[in-house]
């Protein structure tokens, strides 16, 4: 299967609605740990030291199914791949939730991370199925799906580890990929890449093409800083919530996390902008908006209730912010080439995640040393670096433009 032809049918909203529920659904495996890593530890005998890696390896394994599953869509028959991923992240999941093992859990989570990347295969599948004139906004509706799971993972763990053990979630998740891979078999239309490449092949010509496609190089800079935000917000906020002052519960902290899934109507916006022609400006709104939440919070203060009311609204102009870059960036790359849409998505996404990486990390070293006024300081640089990057490319391009008309 090619692309759709502008004269054929475009994607089915049934189908659209699938994939955005099914992206959700399984990078939601991603984040299930995260708020669990106490009672995780406790029962596997993992050290507070190692405690740290059931997280990391989750992470890690998702990196590296980036890099060398998510461009074997690029190879192989697209519902096949998925079907077996989703196979192989209800085994990891199921076994850990079985196991009483640290090291056992360590390599499930590393599975986890791995399994999880079917999500990143779906979304250049999605654009494949789609026609020119409306892959930004199928894209964008397929990552909204994808933006919910995201934020529903940490406090749905949460409510469900404190009505029952915290295995429970991943019991439940085991069960969610044995289903959707049934179900995906059976809807999914077959697709087979046009002109498929030896795997060796395939690796080598990733480093061409990022070092050949400036645009991937540019968006997922931009991006790196705007979840490099993403993550050292919502890695401190409940340490902030829950501290001194402020003195939230868990389940208020959980129900916090629900008001910021606002954010992601911006995905299905920022397609429809893209298809329109409007990326750069659209792209300039979406790093200012990153730039607002950190902005508010250190401008704003006061009692108790303003001060979680700011964070709220702080939390829903974020996740808008990502959520609309997000989908530009994923627009821009896929409208580079269907037959590389695979690798350009898998690069894309593993050079954004870095930054993620690197918020998550510098969060609780910030929160501890500097407290929440320092968190929102470092995080305002993230979207500052890209706002500033994406100025002096806009900045070059238009001086090109005058060189040229001279």
């Amino acid at each position: 299967m090619r692309d759709a032809p502008a004269g054929q049918p475009d994607i089915s909203a049934g189908m659209v609605r699938l994939l955005a529920f099914a992206c959700g659904l399984i990078v939601a495996n991603l984040y299930y740990a995260q708020t669990l890593v106490g009672p995780i530890s406790a029962a596997t005998g993992l050290s507070p030291g190692a405690a740290g890696l059931i997280v990391t390896l989750t992470q890690a394994g998702y990196c590296l199914g980036l890099l060398f599953i998510v461009p074997l869509g690029d190879l192989l028959e697209n519902r096949r791949l998925v079907v077996l991923a989703l196979a192989a992240s209800a085994l990891a999941l199921a076994t850990a939730a079985a196991t009483s093992s640290g090291a056992v859990f360590l390599a499930a989570s590393l599975c986890i991370g791995l399994g999880s990347v079917a999500a990143q295969v779906l979304v250049p599948y999605a654009a494949h199925l789609s026609r020119e004139e409306t892959r930004g906004q199928v894209v964008g509706k397929v990552m909204s799906g994808l933006l919910i799971g995201i934020m529903l993972a940490r406090p749905a763990a949460s409510l469900v580890a404190d009505h029952f053990a915290w295995q429970a979630i991943f019991v439940a998740g085991a069960l969610a990929m044995a289903a959707l891979a049934l179900v995906l078999s059976r809807r999914l239309p077959r697709r087979m890449p046009a002109a498929p490449i030896a795997y060796l092949a395939l690796l080598r010509s990733m480093v061409r093409l990022l070092a050949a496609t400036p645009a991937l190089r540019r968006r997922a800079f931009y991006q790196a800083g705007m979840f490099g935000a993403f993550s050292l917000f919502w890695t401190t906020v409940p340490m902030a919530l829950a501290g001194p002052g402020l003195e939230v519960s868990q389940t208020g902290i959980a129900i916090f996390a629900l008001v910021g899934m606002a954010g992601a109507v911006a995905s299905p916006i920022a397609g429809r902008l893209a298809d329109q022609g409007h990326t750069r400006v659209a792209t300039a709104a979406a790093l200012s908006l990153a730039v607002l939440a950190f902005i508010l919070p250190l401008a704003i203060s006061g009692g108790k209730v303003l001060t979680i009311g700011v964070l709220a609204l702080a939390s829903i102009i974020l996740d808008m912010g990502v959520a609309a870059n997000l989908v530009l960036g994923q627009r821009t790359i896929f409208a580079l080439g269907a037959e590389v849409r695979s690798r350009l998505n898998g690069l894309y996404m593993a050079l954004f995640f870095a930054g993620g990486a690197l918020g998550s990390a510098l969060g609780g070293w910030v929160f501890a040393a500097w407290g929440w006024r320092g968190v929102l300081v470092a995080g305002l640089c993230f979207p500052l670096a890209s706002l500033g990057y994406f100025s002096l490319e806009l900045l070059q391009s238009r001086t090109n433009l005058l060189k040229r008309t001279e």
